[in-house]
């Protein structure tokens, strides 16, 4: 296994796995490119934010595990967010990635609906809507956005039709969730693993004439082409959910497990961890805002204006008189 900008020629794998890390690699004799995050305090401590139910947990954990794989592509600046709005018990999910890593996220449900129901396949709890994808870049002021139906499907389905209809990018994309017991309590771990089709001539590369090749060879390397996505889908398959949380198996053991026979190399890994943007000075700010009428709204039973941020719970009191 190869370290991206190393001049050894290989090194011996991690051997235990380190949380909250994505790591980025190539399999170059596929062209394939893609990333394998693994997570733990830091999908912990937002799951643990809210009394989630348990089938609400695991979503949640999905999601925010593929927000931080496709949110890993911004190198240093620049935000990314993963928004799903459906008619069913879980109607909302909101993840917030800010370049490096910072992640926040939280869901919307309908406590009710999902204790009535005993179906935890994301069908049940999605319903019928849409996920969006959207990257706003500093450096360009750039602002992006892809919008998918969801009807049912899980957020690594909706991630495939995603890549296939907007990027054109044959893409396999692995989610797992985990709450783990120990003799300390209970936590979550979450896993993902990201693969694409990146061929280094580019996909319009197939419809340039083959020059003076030989008749059908053109042919020929559509089918080469072909057969390096099927065989990197087929051993991608392979993956198992318990390998995606398991803190005994490096990222980097898991890919050689998964790509020994063609080469896999890895690049520098990029750490997560969880950030809220909320503070007292903004919500300050935006309560001066609204009218004081609006205002006058808010007040508690207590006299005060109480504000919970949706992300991390952090409830914050104000005084009403200060804005008058």
């Amino acid at each position: 296994m190869r370290q991206g900008g190393d001049p050894a020629p290989s090194r011996p794998a991690a051997f235990y796995s380190e949380d909250d890390r994505v790591l980025p690699f190539a399999v170059e004799a596929l062209d394939l490119r893609g990333r394998v995050a693994r997570l733990g305090p830091t999908v912990d401590s937002i799951l643990n934010h809210y009394a989630y139910p348990l089938q609400v947990a695991r979503l949640l954990g999905e999601a925010v595990t593929l927000a931080a794989l496709l949110g890993s592509i911004l190198e240093s600046h620049g935000r990314f967010q993963l928004q799903t709005r459906s008619d069913g018990p879980v109607d909302m999910l909101v993840v917030d990635y800010d370049a490096p890593g910072k992640l926040r996220g939280f869901a919307r449900f309908d406590a009710e609906r999902v204790a009535h129901i005993h179906d935890v396949a994301p069908a049940a709890l999605f319903g019928r809507g849409h996920l969006a994808l959207t990257i706003e870049r500093e450096e360009d002021a750039a602002r992006y956005q892809g919008v998918v139906p969801l009807e049912g499907e899980s957020l690594a389905e909706a991630a495939h039709l995603y890549f296939q209809q907007s990027e054109q990018i044959p893409s396999f994309v692995r989610l797992a969730v985990a709450e783990s017991v120990t003799p300390q309590g209970r936590s979550w771990r979450a896993g993902g693993l990201l693969l694409q089709y990146l061929p280094s001539g580019g996909a319009r590369a197939r419809d340039l004439p083959p020059g003076d090749a030989p008749e059908g060879a053109l042919e020929l390397m559509e089918d080469d082409d072909d057969d390096h996505w099927t065989e990197g889908q087929a051993l991608a398959a392979t993956l198992e959910d318990h390998e995606l949380v398991d803190p005994a198996l490096s990222s980097e053991r898991l890919l050689y497990r998964l790509f020994h026979e063609r080469g896999v190399k890895v690049f520098a890994e990029r750490a997560l961890e969880e950030f809220c943007r909320c503070s007292h000075e903004r919500i300050d700010k935006l309560l001066r805002s609204f009218s004081p009428q609006e205002r006058r709204d808010m007040i508690g039973d207590d006299g005060r204006i109480g504000v919970t941020c949706e992300f991390c719970g952090t409830l914050r009191s104000f005084n009403p008189a200060d804005y008058d």
